[in-house]
């Protein structure tokens, strides 16, 4: 996660409003859809960096850009701006994650698959694993990994819980070899 100061005070202030205006579940999933298209886009951030482009300039393309966003959020972004921190956003998002999963008893869970798993496999995964991590639910992201031969491996937080083949095999191997 992020060690960044300013992007989880960024980050605890849009919360605090989110919860004030009983919006912290929706922001949280248009702050996910930002975060990728940050990620997927390095110009548009190297963009809002550029000492050449005027900030109301910026500020215009942001507006154009997540024109269907919510305003506490396009706010945000715009003292990102203002604050020269807008290559924060994506740890802001990571650290406003952590502020509303720990508010709703949610924890971030990554399951490597070789297929895409189903709701009802993600569901039996989050109620058998979100009460060892203290936690009411696991918010669950599929990851698919032809590595593992079959079976699952889980990633709560450095937490991992491996069931994989490729995992039984090496273990078996260790065991067989002795060392």
């Amino acid at each position: 996660m992020s060690q960044s100061v300013a992007a989880k005070r960024y980050a605890l202030a849009l919360f605090e409003l989110a919860q004030q205006n009983g919006q912290t579940a929706s922001i949280q999933e248009e702050l996910h859809e930002l975060k990728k298209v940050f990620r997927d886009n390095n110009g548009l951030g190297l963009l809002l960096e550029s000492p050449r482009l005027p900030l109301a300039k910026k500020k215009e393309l942001l507006a154009d850009l997540f024109k269907g966003a919510n305003q506490l959020i396009l706010n945000t972004l715009y003292v990102l701006l203002d604050g020269k921190r807008i290559n924060e956003v994506i740890h802001f998002v990571d650290e406003f994650n952590i502020f509303a999963n720990d508010s709703a008893g949610v924890a971030e869970a990554k399951v490597y698959s070789t297929l895409p798993i189903s709701d009802e496999v993600s569901q039996s995964i989050s109620n058998a694993f979100a009460q060892k991590v203290g936690k009411q639910s696991l918010r669950i992201e599929n990851i698919i990994d032809p590595t593992l031969l079959g079976g699952i491996r889980l990633q709560i937080g450095n937490q991992i819980y491996d069931s994989s083949v490729s995992a039984k095999l090496e273990r078996l191997k260790r065991d067989l070899i002795g060392s």
